[in-house]
């Protein structure tokens, strides 16, 4: 009950502060476009990119850390973390995703399987499925504290 109570009360004060969950990675809403695009379409044909999650010599790294894709192109990313700690990828742009890391110190448990960004263990896989409707550069990051200041971010490039 208690941790309950701590969830209600960390979101009214997090909707209070004006936090847009929309634009952080919180929208359960499956046909909602944002500034990076849209949930994909499973139904509709998607290229594979292969990203992995790793720690090594003290940094924490996505490979690859740079993708290009063409707007309006419908991307299948297949995730996987090899490495041994948890780790996340949230998909946004720049400015969401830092005004998220910086929810996140103060809330490090909170947790993130949305359209835009998944959550994983050691050794395990997941994958997201997204449309990128609008040219620009955008943000993927794991948000975890201080996985992003070891490195662990990516740039989205879409012509």
């Amino acid at each position: 009950m208690r941790s309950a109570i701590v969830v209600v009360s960390v979101l009214a004060a997090l909707t209070a502060s004006g936090i847009a969950f929309a634009d952080a990675g919180h929208s359960h809403s499956h046909a909602t476009e944002v500034a990076y695009g849209m949930p994909g379409d499973p139904k509709k044909p998607a290229r594979i990119v292969q990203i992995v999650m790793r720690e090594s010599d003290g940094k924490m790294l996505f490979q690859p850390d740079r993708i290009e894709v063409k707007k309006g192109e419908q991307i299948r990313f297949m995730l996987r973390n090899n490495g041994e700690l948890d780790h996340e990828i949230v998909l946004a742009t720049l400015e969401d995703n830092l005004k998220h890391a910086e929810e996140m110190r103060k809330n490090p448990d909170m947790e993130h399987d949305d359209p835009n960004a998944k959550r994983l263990g050691p050794k395990k896989t997941g994958e997201i499925l997204w449309r990128f409707t609008k040219a620009g550069e955008f943000d993927f990051s794991c948000l975890i504290p201080g996985h992003r200041e070891s490195g662990m971010f990516g740039t989205v490039v879409v012509k």
